[in-house]
């Protein structure tokens, strides 16, 4: 996707008398009324006529709110008539805040080759569809990258929340200066920034925002790639001459195949982040034991493809969320620090965040010395007693001192995780599962790679972890039916991909009933 093929901006809807349509797609936070008002606020300044209106999307971003603007010249003796809301057909400039928002804007037509200019930001915020899906449930951006390359007359597209936060600002400014910087309205530079001024508040970093989008936009050409979830590693990292990441390090290098360095960098970073250099530490003894388990299986000569799925599955099952991570991310001064960039927080202003956090007397347990959560667990009156005063909805204010101090207190038992209950449980899930992948590896090396991917359908923590650990066991139940086909590792894929197809299991059960009958 480029910015035209003009090399000039197309003015020729300028001269029409008619009023110009202004389409916004934004969600909750991106500032889409404010862009909307500057807009407004600009036509008028210049003796135009405009009016706004909007149609909100529902929460939880399901949905983007659409602000819809029409405006024209202003006549003497003579007052227009606008619409409230965009006709297909009739759209001018479609802005979209996301890139999913501009294919939305596509499908319901309001994008046109004959007509409309598009200014989209590429950057992705996930909508509730895609982040309830048990797997990878993101929307393919490819399609819309290739939808808006045909659908518009020309097409201006970068990410834009990127550029924005790099001048501490947020995305409205940024698409305001893509507007300019395309040249669609009849407006001079000068006419926007003076817009944002009259504002009076983070004019100086909504300006920066604004002058680094212009200048983006005006270029012909700009190319516009798509951020996907996807993360590429090109090399080892450098290790910021922390001492224990400098042994880390040097292990790595010495000990495993160099297509491994980056995810075991990976691993051992989150590891250090989420325990500390000696469970690190752990996790590449336990890698060095798997590789030489691999070599001796001619992984060599399938690019130890089994190291590496260990290499990055056998740190996330390392890493499992517990209440004890959980707090530690959320009193971390990063995150206070990250959601006052979100917000565009001044710095005499307060921003506080409110929690909802539902703990189980599961959770509760887990956290507790592995000989006294059992304990507990073992005597259900007890066990239930407790639950009934634990298991219940709360809102943390995690700006006060007091559940500052509670989570804080929490996050601090990260230094006996390793004699709690839950990690007893997750080190056993974890051999066993290991296990079994070094017995399938004697026999059938592809199937028991397949058995190491299986490890992604573990996740998250309470009802989601269950879940999750539930559809792991029942994939792997129909293991034993496929250590001696050829095709087992395809047939165990496609079990994978059932269980990841949906969150009740229906598609999962289907695909056992066919492994059966094999």
């Amino acid at each position: 996707m480029s910015a035209g093929t003009d090399t000039l901006p197309d003015r020729s809807l300028l001269s029409q008398d008619r009023p110009l349509a202004i389409a916004i797609l934004a969600m909750g936070g991106q500032g889409g009324g404010v862009l909307a008002d500057w807009i407004v606020a600009l036509a008028e300044s210049s003796g135009w006529v405009a009016q706004s209106t909007s149609v909100p999307g529902v929460a939880q971003r399901t949905g983007a709110t659409i602000y819809y603007i029409e405006m024209i010249a202003a006549k003497p003796d003579a007052a227009p008539v606008f619409a409230l809301m965009p006709t297909p057909g009739d759209v001018d400039v479609v802005l979209a805040a996301e890139l999913m928002e501009a294919g939305r804007a596509v499908l319901r037509g309001l994008v046109t080759p004959g007509r409309t200019t598009l200014i989209a930001s590429t950057h992705r915020s996930f909508a509730v569809v895609e982040k309830e899906k048990p797997g990878d449930g993101t929307g393919d951006p490819a399609a819309v990258v290739d939808a808006t390359g045909f659908a518009a007359r020309r097409t201006i597209a970068f990410d834009m929340e990127a550029l924005a936060g790099r001048s501490g600002s947020v995305i409205s400014a940024a698409m305001f200066g893509a507007l300019a910087g395309a040249g669609v309205l009849p407006f001079p530079r000068e006419a926007f920034e003076a817009t944002i001024r009259a504002g009076g508040r983070g004019v100086d970093a909504s300006v920066a925002a604004f002058r680094a989008a212009c200048d983006r936009a005006a270029v012909p050409g700009t190319e516009a790639v798509a951020r996907t979830p996807e993360k590429r590693f090109e090399a080892l990292p450098a290790s910021a001459g922390h001492p224990d990441l400098d042994r880390l390090v040097a292990r790595i290098a010495q000990e495993f195949p160099a297509a491994s360095h980056p995810m075991l960098f990976a691993g051992v970073k989150r590891l250090t982040d989420y325990q500390d250099p000696a469970y690190a530490d752990e996790y590449l003894t336990l890698l060095a034991r798997l590789h030489a388990e691999d070599l001796a299986r001619d992984g060599a000569a399938r690019g130890c493809a089994f190291t590496l799925a260990a290499a990055k599955h056998v740190a996330v099952a390392m890493a499992y969320d517990d209440p004890i991570r959980v707090a530690d991310l959320k009193v971390r001064s990063r995150r206070f620090e990250r959601v006052r960039r979100e917000v565009a927080a001044g710095p005499d202003q307060i921003v506080t965040t409110t929690e909802y956090m539902h703990p189980r007397m599961e959770e509760v347990c887990g956290t507790l010395p592995r000989a006294l959560g059992a304990w507990i667990e073992a005597r259900p009156a007890l066990f239930s007693r407790l639950d009934r005063l634990v298991s219940r909805g709360r809102r943390v204010r995690t700006g006060t001192i007091f559940w500052f101090l509670g989570l804080q207190a929490v996050s601090a038992l990260r230094r006996v995780r390793r004699g709690t209950l839950r990690h007893a449980r997750e080190t056993a899930h974890r051999d066993a599962w290991l296990a079994t992948a070094l017995d399938v590896l004697r026999t059938n090396y592809d199937l028991a790679v397949e058995v190491l991917e299986c490890r992604r359908l573990v996740k998250g923590y309470s009802d989601t972890h269950a879940r999750g650990e539930s559809k792991f066991e029942r994939v792997l139940s129909g293991l034993p039916l496929l250590v001696g086909r050829d095709d087992g590792a395809a047939w165990l894929r496609r079990l994978r991909q059932a269980a990841l197809a949906d969150e009740d299991g229906t598609a999962l059960d289907g695909a056992l009933k066919t492994i059966a009958t094999l």
